[in-house]
């Protein structure tokens, strides 16, 4: 296979020692299954190579698998599921730093096959397992949002910490973003006072604002369920929410709603900014940091980072993207691995990355290719080993 510069081999025999750092390839292989493939196909071609892994996530799915391979204690909890139910979800915990995914709690992996509620899915849940990790000790916490089955602004997550949304008759609203019409007060002193002593990183890779065209219903709404009709209800919904909020916390609250992460999973982004402090920080770059890629970075000689496609949506604060711009900045050389690639080369090198190996270009039947990831992934990385370490 050639490498992006048109040269087999350009870098042979100069690559001693791999860091594998890929994400998920979703809906075939979970991170750390997708670094055990490429390791067991380097170590087929390449016996004397050292391999070292750091599988990795954006905030998205997958963000508390990646800091349990880390070396985080992986805790698990019964918590208030998308629909009212009561779900397992898990954090991880390492000291006093907590990684918490509100997918855990709050996503669509938590909805039956082909059930979705999209006016009123509660992240309820999601708060409870922030009050979790509170109880154990958390006093900074990474907060990973991404994959959720919910567009309620995070206003559930909120009561589960204690705030009051109250309607017009002083009644608590019900679940969902449907119900944020009936707001007509919101009470924020009630929230766990921990929180004022906890630092909370939003952790994102999304930076959509909170409502309008690009907000978390008309983007990300129709994913979860939401008809048109439902999509300008939700809308509209949470634009009074920020209203009712303003009223409550002051001007910061219209602020957030347009800041960067506020629409982040169905507006849990916008909920985290007003009422629990966080700080949005793209996602990848925060899990970089907890993960410990740095280190594991200044022992490389080559990375291989990648996820199950990779389009215009990778260059926007993926995973991928993410790892090879911090591995270009330490001049260590970057190939990608792949489910569907659908970049140019051009493209991926503005990205850092040298070049990409796709499994549709070994398997071109989709449903085959994502049944058959594990053995795929081994054939690309053997080609990799002649490409880069033979």
């Amino acid at each position: 296979m050639l490498s992006a510069s048109g040269r087999t081999g350009a870098t042979a025999g100069a690559v001693a020692s791999v860091l594998i750092a890929a994400d998920k390839f979703k809906g075939s292989l979970t991170a750390v299954q997708v670094a055990d493939h490429l390791t067991a196909g380097l170590r087929s071609a390449a016996p004397g190579v050292r391999v070292e892994s750091v599988p990795v996530a954006d905030g998205g799915d997958g963000t508390v698998d990646a800091a349990a391979e880390a070396g985080f204690e992986r805790r698990t909890v019964r918590v208030t599921g998308p629909l009212g139910d009561p779900v397992a979800a898990s954090y991880a915990l390492c000291g006093t730093t907590a990684v918490v995914e509100m997918a855990e709690a709050s996503g669509l992996r938590q909805l039956p096959a082909g059930v979705f509620a999209p006016l009123t899915a509660t992240t309820y849940g999601t708060g409870e397992l922030l009050r979790a990790a509170l109880d154990a000790g958390a006093r900074t916490i990474v907060f990973g949002v991404g994959g959720s089955a919910t567009t309620d602004g995070g206003a559930g997550m909120l009561a589960a910490l204690g705030a009051r949304l109250l309607d017009a008759r002083g009644r608590p609203i019900g679940p969902g973003g449907g119900a944020l019409r009936d707001l007509a007060e919101a009470d924020l002193s009630g929230l766990d006072k921990r929180l004022t002593h906890t630092a909370i990183t939003l952790a994102s890779d999304v930076d959509n604002p909170l409502t309008g065209p690009t907000g978390a219903p008309a983007v990300y709404g129709p994913q979860k369920g939401a008809s048109a009709a439902d999509v300008a209800a939700l809308d509209a919904a949470l634009a009074h929410y920020a209203d009712v909020l303003e009223r409550a916390v002051g001007p910061s609250a219209a602020a957030y709603a347009q800041a960067p992460g506020a629409g982040a999973a169905g507006g849990i982004g916008y909920g985290a900014l007003v009422g629990l402090g966080a700080h949005f920080r793209p996602g990848i770059e925060v899990m970089l940091d907890v993960l410990g890629f740095a280190p594991a970075l200044a022992r490389a000689d080559l990375v291989i980072t990648g996820e199950g496609s990779l389009d215009e949506q990778t260059l926007h604060g993926k995973a991928p993207a993410g790892v090879a711009a911090a591995a270009r900045a330490h001049g260590v050389e970057v190939v990608a691995v792949c489910g569907r690639l659908a970049l140019a080369p051009g493209a991926l090198g503005r990205a850092g990355i040298r070049h990409a190996y796709a499994l549709t270009a070994l398997e071109p039947d989709p449903a085959r290719c994502m049944a058959e990831a594990g053995p795929l992934l081994e054939r690309v990385a053997a080609q990799i080993a002649a490409d880069f370490l033979t």
